[in-house]
C-alpha cells in the first residue's frame, strides 16, 4: 500500500486536519495519479458535516481531482504515464447492470461507487481528492485537453458535467430560452456552457450583486427574484430551467416562468422537500425534473466542448491550510465561483 499525504474531517463537527491515508496498489486495470489540483464542492461540506446521513471518519473529501498519470498497470490501455487526467464524482460500478452496460455507470442500479465515502471494491471506504496521490480504474479516469488551465479545470469534473448533462438532455442550443437559477460554483458555468450551446441565457439570483459577472459570461439578462414582482414578469418565458441552488425556493412561482412543455430540472440538492402543486405542472404540459453528474463518456464530451469554446471556471486558488476558511466561506457565498486547492501544500 502506498500512502498520502491529505487534509480529512475528524468528524462531523471538528475542523479538517492533515493526516497520512493509504491507497490500495496498482492494479492490472489502475491509473496512479499525482494529484495536482483539487476542487471544493458544496457537496464536500454536505458529506462530512453528515447533512446527507452518516459517514465513516476520518473522511477526506474532494470529487474534482486533476493531476498526471505517474505509473499505470499492466492491462491498462486508455492512459499512460506522464498524461493530463481528471476524476470526477465516482470510480467505479458494478458493470453489470442494464445501465452500466449501456453506458450509464452514474445510474448503476447497484449504486456506483463515489469518489468519497463510498465502499469501494475491496471493501474499503473511498477517500477523495483533498490529497497528493489517489489509485482509480483507467475506466474512470478523464483526458483533459492540453486547452484548459492546469489550475482551473478541476471543478469541470463535477459543476462542469452537473450543468453540461441537463442542457444537453434537454436541447439548450439556437432558439431556445435558458434560465439558471443561482450564479455559484454550478450556475456560472451553466451559463457559460448554455450561451456556447447557442441559447438565450437568463440569470435568476437573488440580488443585482452578480449582474456584471452574468453578462460578462454572456447571459442576455440577469433578473433579480428578490425585486418585487420579478418572478411574476416572466411568466411563460423560458423552455428550460436549471436550478441549482440547493436551498427552498417557492417552486410554483418557478414552474409558471416556463414555457409549455417546457422542463424546470434541479441540479441543486436542497435536504428539504420541494412542494409542488400538481396544477403547476398541469396546466401547460410542464414537467419537473432532477440530473444527476453524466456518465464518463457524457463527461468526456463535456471536456472537450468546454475546451473547444474557451470554458473554464472562475477559481481561487488556495492553500491547503485555507480548506476551513474556504468551507464558511463556501457557506457565506463568499467565492466567485470556485475554490481549487493547491496539492503541493498538503
Amino acid at each position: 500500500m502506498l500512502t498520502a499525504k491529505a487534509y480529512a474531517a475528524p468528524s462531523a463537527t471538528e475542523p479538517l486536519v492533515p493526516l497520512t491515508i493509504e491507497r490500495r496498489d496498482v492494479g492490472p486495470k489502475d491509473v496512479l495519479i499525482a494529484i495536482r489540483y483539487a476542487g471544493i464542492c458544496h457537496s464536500d461540506i454536505h458529506t462530512v458535516r453528515e447533512e446527507w446521513g452518516p459517514i465513516t471518519f476520518p473522511q477526506v473529501v474532494g470529487h474534482e481531482i486533476v493531476g498526471e498519470v505517474t505509473e499505470v498497470g499492466s492491462a491498462v490501455t486508455k492512459h499512460a504515464v506522464g498524461d493530463r487526467v481528471g476524476v470526477g464524482c465516482m470510480v467505479n460500478s458494478c458493470r453489470e447492470c442494464e445501465q452500466c452496460r449501456a453506458g450509464n455507470e452514474h445510474y448503476c442500479l447497484s449504486g456506483n461507487t463515489q469518489t468519497y465515502a463510498s465502499v469501494d471494491r475491496d471493501g474499503t471506504i473511498t477517500q477523495g481528492g483533498y490529497s497528493t496521490h489517489v489509485v482509480v480504474d483507467e475506466d474512470f479516469v478523464l483526458t483533459v485537453p492540453e486547452a484548459l488551465p492546469y489550475d482551473a479545470v478541476a471543478p469541470l469534473l463535477c459543476a462542469g458535467i452537473t450543468t453540461y448533462s441537463p442542457l444537453a438532455r434537454w436541447n439548450a442550443g439556437p432558439g431556445s430560452r435558458v434560465a439558471v437559477v443561482g450564479m455559484g460554483g454550478l450556475g456560472h458555468l451553466g451559463v457559460k456552457i448554455a450561451v456556447a450551446m447557442g441559447a438565450e441565457v437568463t440569470v435568476l439570483s437573488r440580488s443585482e450583486s452578480k449582474k456584471e459577472d452574468a453578462l460578462a459570461f454572456g447571459a442576455a439578462r440577469h433578473v433579480a427574484t428578490g425585486d418585487d414582482g420579478a418572478l411574476e414578469s416572466l411568466r411563460g418565458s423560458f423552455d428550460l430551467i436549471i436550478n441549482t441552488v440547493s436551498a427552498p425556493l417557492p417552486m410554483d412561482a418557478y414552474l409558471a416562468t416556463l414555457r409549455p412543455e417546457g422542463a424546470l430540472v434541479n441540479v441543486g440538492a436542497p435536504p428539504q422537500p420541494l412542494p409542488v402543486s400538481a396544477f403547476s405542472l398541469i396546466i401547460g404540459g410542464r414537467s419537473l425534473a432532477g440530473s444527476n453528474i453524466g456518465s464518463i463518456r457524457e463527461t468526456q464530451e463535456m471536456l472537450d466542448f468546454c475546451a473547444e469554446h474557451g470554458i473554464a471556471p472562475e477559481t481561487e486558488l488556495i492553500s491547503a491550510d485555507r480548506i476551513n476558511d474556504a468551507y464558511e466561506r463556501v457557506l457565506n457565498s463568499d467565492v466567485r465561483y470556485r475554490f481549487v486547492i493547491d496539492t503541493a501544500t498538503l
